[in-house]
């Protein structure tokens, strides 16, 4: 990964992070820039960039702090619609239509 002037990475990493219990929507604010999801299995799902590792600390320590038992961790592909000037060469549609 490379680093800019200020010796931080380029790219944010993604996370996906798996709740058992259920958040309401009104929580978005407090997770700024991450979806949360509900799922129908009483979980939520937390989803998107986390600027670097300390911040993806503070963010799970937060979260630590609501009480709500943590399922899971994981760092992620970012979501296509976060990027939506980057196009997979291999699904590209620039031949000719029949």
């Amino acid at each position: 990964m490379s680093n800019t002037a200020t010796g931080r990475p380029q790219d944010r990493s993604w996370y996906e992070i798996r709740l058992q219990g259920r958040l309401d929507s009104r929580w978005s604010v407090w997770f700024d820039g991450l979806t949360l999801t509900a799922g129908a299995d009483g979980t939520t799902t937390i989803r998107g960039p986390v600027v670097d590792q300390a911040a993806l600390h503070g963010l799970l320590q937060g979260l630590r702090d609501l009480g709500l038992p943590l399922i899971s961790v994981a760092q992620v592909e970012p979501d296509p619609a976060s990027h939506p000037n980057t196009e997979d060469p291999r699904t590209s549609n620039t031949g000719d239509k029949p």
